[in-house]
């Protein structure tokens, strides 16, 4: 399974809200709810987390063994 608790803490230690990605980068809110729920989420938008946030793959993911 796919987590996307690394994105959550990497937000907190950033300062960045969801609003602002919403607002100023035109993430969709659906896609705040699909990682809420670790669910799919495309390698293009895992990649345009990693340059809005200056950060790495592993600090959006982690893999969970099931």
């Amino acid at each position: 399974m796919i987590s996307y608790a690394p994105f959550w803490e990497t937000l907190k230690r950033k300062g960045v809200t969801t609003y602002t990605l919403r607002e100023k980068h035109n993430i969709s809110p659906s896609t705040f709810t699909r990682m809420k729920k670790n669910k799919y989420l495309s390698m293009r938008t895992i990649e345009d987390f990693c340059k809005i946030l200056n950060c790495r793959l592993e600090d959006i993911a982690e893999y969970i063994e099931d």
